[in-house]
């Protein structure tokens, strides 16, 4: 049920309204001047204000803006026994849902209320929304408590409410997005857009004008003017996800843009000003990157003020089990299954395996393993086969004896090869074996 305040000196007026408006179902609170009416505002859930012009305390076309501007989802009806365009004009430039004249009213204001109603439903509903955003994205909702993830933690917090430009450094499937997220959503740019974009995904001439956009006529086929992200998420943020793999010339454009917050459109001659905070992520080493000439030292310092490491997996093994969980709760709720929990020996594997992909691959794992599950729990058959296997031969070597030096070469091999995803001329190099050795072993073992 909405509630409606009626702000008007004649009691009669309010009275009657009252009558009318409640007989459908809205609930009603009276007040007879501008001063009573916003202590009303303060003490009340007011959905509607319905406001006569002249009162003995001040104007109602001026009052509208001072409550829009504290309640902005509250929805203003002007009422006046004289109307004129002037007032009319300003009531709606001060944010009032409808001005309307005394008299014609009675035929008017319920119509108008249910609109209003609607447009103050759906508010409310944004609001609930960027809510329920923000803090599915905050560090609250960062799950982890093993000390070395919860100091990467806290020293993204301890960055988030300045400006600075911040790098986020970890294996693929660490989290860096989750991370840059929860830095936007704790900084004051929180109200502001966050535009990621991965400049491993596109060409130099395609992540160009992803970035910074394009003018009419810049290249064929460039029929209007074009935004780039840039653009969309000015005075926002910007996540510039695996850094590292962006052309080197884009890489003196984007100094420009840290150095001077200006940048140019593909195709234009006229700088373009933005204001904008920048959230960079790799999974490489970028000094390594500098010295091999592939990354300008330059835009390395400008992007690296703050850097952030995000562990790998293996170095959160105290983390698995909260985050399996948490998974299996996400999936069972997409799929609508019934499973409640996880068996001590899938368990017990997740915490032996390597996890090179880290919480990707983890959330891929549970996300296989709900589907192929018709009982009420998850249980190690549903699990990949090179993931059993693995623990098959964990488990084999608990057993052996320390002298059994070729049960254990094998063993070793067949761990590194399943961490390599069976790509053999990595796993030799990781051997530091010669890759003919690699594969007489692997026929000499039997090793699929």
């Amino acid at each position: 049920m909405s509630k409606v305040l009626i702000i008007d000196d004649e009691e009669k007026i309010r009275t009657l309204l009252s009558k009318i408006i409640t007989l459908e179902g809205f609930e009603v609170v009276q007040a007879e001047d501008i001063k009573s009416g916003l202590k009303k505002l303060e003490i009340a859930d007011i959905d509607i204000v319905i406001c006569d012009v002249k009162l003995p305390d001040g104007n109602g076309v001026e009052a509208t803006k001072n409550i829009k501007d504290k309640y902005p989802s509250i929805e203003i009806i002007l009422l006046t026994a004289y109307g004129n365009i002037p007032d009319g004009v300003q009531s709606i430039k001060n944010g009032a849902f409808d001005y309307i004249t005394k008299g014609d009213d009675n035929n008017k204001i319920i119509p108008l209320l249910y609109k209003a109603t609607e447009k103050v439903s759906l508010a409310k509903r944004v609001i609930q929304l960027e809510k329920q955003l923000g803090n599915k994205y905050s560090f609250d909702n960062i799950i982890g408590k093993s000390k070395i993830f919860n100091a990467s933690i806290d020293e993204a917090k301890k960055v988030a409410d300045s400006e600075t430009t911040v790098l986020l450094t970890g294996e693929t499937g660490t989290g860096k997005e989750v991370f840059a997220q929860a830095i936007h959503n704790a900084s004051n740019r929180n109200k502001q857009n966050f535009v990621a974009v991965n400049c491993s995904a596109f060409s130099k001439e395609l992540l160009e004008n992803e970035l910074f956009g394009h003018k009419a006529g810049a290249f064929t086929g460039a029929a209007k003017d074009s935004s780039g992200i840039f653009e969309e998420a000015n005075n926002g943020t910007v996540f510039l996800d695996e850094i590292g793999e962006m052309p080197l010339d884009l890489q003196a454009k984007l100094l420009r843009v840290l150095e001077t917050q200006e940048f140019l459109k593909v195709g234009d001659s006229k700088p373009t000003k933005v204001n904008v905070r920048i959230v960079a992520a790799t999974n490489r080493n970028l000094q390594k990157e500098v010295e091999a000439g592939h990354f300008r030292e330059d835009l390395f310092y400008r992007i690296a003020v703050f850097q952030i490491s995000l562990p790998p997996l293996r170095e959160r093994v105290v983390d698995i089990e909260e985050l399996a969980v948490f998974f299996l709760r996400t999936f069972t709720n997409k799929t609508n299954k019934k499973i409640s929990s996880i068996s001590k020996k899938y368990m017990e594997v997740l915490k032996q395996h390597s996890w090179k992909g880290n919480i990707r691959e983890l959330k891929n794992i549970i996300e296989r393993s709900v589907i192929l599950t018709d009982s009420t729990e998850l249980t190690e058959d549903s699990l990949p086969v090179e993931i059993q296997q693995l623990n098959s031969i964990d488990t084999r070597e608990k057993t052996l004896s320390a002298f059994e030096l070729s049960s254990a070469e094998k063993i070793h091999i067949q761990k590194v090869l399943n961490y390599t995803n069976r790509n053999k001329t990595e796993a030799a190099k990781l051997l530091n074996i010669a890759l003919t050795t690699l594969y007489r072993k692997i026929d000499e073992y039997g090793l699929r």
